[in-house]
């Protein structure tokens, strides 16, 4: 039997040896990334607060008063156009002679309350002596004179009361510039108790329609 010499032995053998190495290498990166896979429950030990979205207060209340109007009225339409906007029920008669008057909801017991003005045809201005409506800026029926002055700085305008001892008019005037005005009216204790607004003239009219 002939005896194999080293020389002939070596090629086989360099070639299972390189054969092992590219299967050690083939099968590592399989191994890291088993190692690496995390396990299917993944969650902390410790309980975790669940994620909560900012809390946002909403405004204690919208106002629909602006200095151009209420809601969809805009003064200087005229009273049909006014009622249209409106969409529900409006009480009052126009005057006879074309005069000063007021349109009023079905909910509001007078025009002292919350009402309409129309004078000469045209929506001019609104009264409101109710704790429910807000005035633009925040004013509101109950509030001190010293809150109207700090809701609107530099804009107020002070005038003594016409039928009111020690009560004032706070008037206030349109920041945009626009022709519109704001007036509360205050007792002698500096609580405001109505407040009204509307265009010039008729929004500085103290008796309102009388």
């Amino acid at each position: 039997m002939k005896q194999l010499s080293l020389s002939a032995l070596l090629p086989p053998l360099l070639l299972a040896l390189a054969l092992s190495a590219c299967q050690r290498e083939a099968a590592g990166p399989n191994d890291t990334a088993t190692a690496q896979t995390p396990p299917a429950n993944d969650q902390p030990a410790e309980d975790v607060p669940p994620a909560t979205a900012p809390v946002v207060t909403p405004p204690a209340s919208d106002t629909l008063a602006r200095f151009d109007g209420y809601g969809d009225l805009r003064f200087g339409m005229s009273a049909d156009e006014a009622k249209k906007a409106w969409g529900g029920e409006l009480r009052g008669e126009a005057a006879a002679d074309g005069g000063c008057y007021y349109l009023r909801p079905i909910w509001a017991q007078n025009a002292a309350e919350f009402g309409f003005m129309i004078e000469n045809g045209k929506f001019a201005r609104v009264d409101v002596g109710n704790d429910k409506e807000t005035a633009p800026g925040g004013g509101k029926r109950g509030m001190s004179a010293d809150e109207i002055r700090k809701l609107y700085a530099g804009r107020v305008e002070e005038q003594p009361h016409k039928y009111v001892d020690g009560g004032k008019n706070l008037r206030i005037s349109d920041a945009g510039g626009a022709a519109g005005a704001l007036v509360f009216e205050t007792d002698a204790a500096g609580k405001v108790t109505a407040w009204r607004i509307g265009v010039p003239p008729q929004v500085d009219y103290v008796e309102g329609c009388s």
